[in-house]
């Protein structure tokens, strides 16, 4: 009887023995397959990495094709456009002064008006154009020439302020541009509409938002009056670059324009 229930003890034994081991034989595969699973996945994620690496290094690759035809194109038209209308310009002075007639000059007159504003716009596109420009720092000191240029032949008093403003960050030349064109717009409202004597130009950088404020202290704007085709460009421009327009009547006319950097 003894006998028995020693080989029967043995029996457990031996299975549990055997039962243990499958246990620790189907963790150990579990632990192999989570382990090749996670090799696997990580070569993956290693695999996307690196296509992505690619992906980024070709987008540079086009970026720096595209800043180097820039470039090209700012210099072929400095060099090739500049130096035409500079020659227009001087075949026009030399013409006025053998000219006699009056009409005949204020006709060259008009062609002197027209080649100078040629060359303005065409500085503006070489600016824009420029990719040294994408700066607030080149935006903000450019938007104050052109102010200052074309506000002097007036009796309008120009006053600018930065705030908070970081020279060195970075803004898309799209954007650069359509703010430079909004600024132009408001610049060119203010003069002909608001009969004010002075006119505030803000440049306010919080983070990564910037905005540009144009103030008058003129009559302001008819809330009656239907938007005009320049307010309404603005607004538009600024939708474009996921950006907002604000014009406020209150004390004057308040133009801001808001974009994420």
């Amino acid at each position: 009887m003894t006998h028995v229930q020693d080989d029967i003890k043995l029996a457990y034994i031996i299975a549990i023995s055997i039962m243990m081991l499958f246990v620790c034989f189907i963790i150990f595969v579990v632990l192999m397959y989570n382990r090749r699973q996670l090799l696997y996945i990580k070569e993956k994620q290693l695999q996307e990495a690196e296509y992505q690496n690619k992906l980024l290094q070709k987008e540079l690759e086009k970026q720096k094709l595209i800043e180097h035809e820039r470039e090209r194109i700012s210099h072929d038209m400095h060099d090739d456009l500049g130096a035409g209308i500079s020659a227009l310009k001087l075949q026009a002075e030399f013409l006025k002064q053998k000219a006699k007639d009056g009409e005949l000059k204020n006709d060259i007159d008009e062609l002197l008006k027209t080649s100078e504003e040629m060359n303005i716009s065409m500085r503006e596109m070489l600016w824009s154009l420029n990719s040294g420009n994408d700066t607030l720092g080149s935006f903000i000191d450019y938007s104050k020439i052109y102010a200052q240029n074309f506000l002097k032949k007036t009796k309008i008093v120009l006053l600018t302020k930065s705030e908070n403003v970081v020279s060195e960050t970075m803004i898309s030349t799209e954007q650069r541009r359509n703010l430079f064109l909004c600024l132009k717009e408001a610049l060119n409202n203010a003069y002909k509409h608001s009969q004010s004597d002075q006119i505030k130009l803000s440049f306010i950088q919080n983070d990564k938002e910037f905005i540009m404020k144009i103030s008058d202290n003129g009559i302001g704007i008819n809330q009656e009056k239907e938007e005009g085709n320049g307010l309404r460009n603005m607004k538009r421009r600024m939708q474009e670059q996921n950006g907002h327009c604000e014009v406020i009547t209150e004390n004057g006319t308040h133009v801001f324009f808001r974009i994420d950097l």
